[in-house]
């Protein structure tokens, strides 16, 4: 199978300004409010992603949630997300912009690859493109898609998306369309563009550790997290010897105004005071765990509070950089 070198990816700026190995550093998911229900407001996303960015956060991160299933509890940022990412790519200018994750397998590839490298173009190469399966029942037949046949369909239009990003006027050939004597317009900004496996994708480890940029994975505590992480490190090493591969996961948190609340369980997350969601972040940062996503959808606070503590009391030990407008820990 075609494979391009692991190199390029890692001068990709979204990608350097996000991860560095040894060290954690901090994202949000989009919306950056906290909410009831499965629909957001979506109001004030442009003054909070600023904000965020300024506070020294490295990532914004956004999902592919094409139709609202009001049984799976969550439609994400509800606007279409290439529509969204090119709208806060113009109202942001360092912070990277990730997908977790676009569910390839309901998207035509080339579709995927055009959009996703004008974004990385148009944003001065501050995509990351996470990428995964689909998992909501409702969206297989609703896209003609099989869902038997999602972990195949997946790895098809990966290499499609890679190949067409990395290549010019080579022919492609997939089970659903062929490239030929035409190319794709625009190239990404750097020879490929980021990919990173969310969960398995079904597919086997092995598989993400080789063809992928990173692995994208679900909250767990410390002690469990830390057997997914050193299989993920032996397996990259394996594979690739001893490129850097970074390992990120998502967390929910509901942030108590209280800084020494101690942790209680919430939905794939935590209800805690800063000071022990610093601790927390100290033990993953020590297992090998890159960059954290934090959502705020279950949180008893306003949003604007949560991000303006988070980046004055947490951000500066985790940031990969120190952002104008970013405060002292205290």
């Amino acid at each position: 199978m075609y494979r391009p070198s692991t190199v390029p990816y890692q001068e990709h700026r979204g990608f350097s300004q996000t991860f560095t190995p040894g060290h954690l550093s901090l994202g949000l998911f989009l919306p950056l409010e906290a909410f009831d229900g499965d629909t957001p407001s979506m109001l004030n996303q442009v003054t909070l992603a600023k904000r965020a960015e300024a506070l020294g956060f490295t990532a914004l991160w956004f999902r592919d949630v094409p139709l609202r299933d009001p049984g799976f509890g969550d439609v994400g940022q509800v606007f279409d997300p290439w529509v969204y990412l090119g709208y806060m790519a113009a109202h942001t200018s360092e912070i990277a912009l990730g997908t977790a994750s676009i569910a390839i397998s309901l998207h035509h590839p080339l579709h995927t690859a055009k959009a996703s490298a004008s974004v990385d173009q148009l944003s001065g190469g501050r995509l990351i493109l996470g990428v995964a399966s689909g998992d909501r029942p409702v969206e297989f037949p609703a896209f003609y898609v099989d869902p038997e046949r999602r972990g195949e369909i997946f790895r098809e239009h990966y290499e499609v998306i890679r190949r067409a990003h990395s290549t010019s006027f080579e022919p492609i050939r997939w089970s659903g369309g062929e490239l030929r004597g035409a190319d794709l317009i625009p190239k990404p900004t750097t020879q490929v563009i980021p990919m990173l496996v969310t969960g398995n994708s079904r597919q086997s480890l092995d598989w993400i550790a080789r063809e992928s940029s990173g692995w994208i994975n679900y909250p767990r505590v410390p002690n469990m997290q830390r057997l997914i992480v050193e299989d993920w490190r032996l397996e990259v090493m394996k594979q690739c010897g001893s490129v850097y591969k970074p390992f990120a996961q998502s967390l929910y948190i509901d942030l108590d105004a209280n800084p020494s609340t101690a942790p209680t369980r919430i939905h794939l997350g935590f209800r805690l005071g800063r000071d022990h969601l610093r601790a927390l972040l100290e033990s993953l940062q020590e297992i090998g765990v890159d960059h954290v996503i934090l959502n705020l959808k279950y949180g008893k606070r306003a949003a604007a509070e949560v991000i303006e503590e988070l980046g004055t009391h947490i951000v500066p030990q985790f940031g990969v950089k120190a952002h104008p407008g970013a405060k002292k820990n205290g």
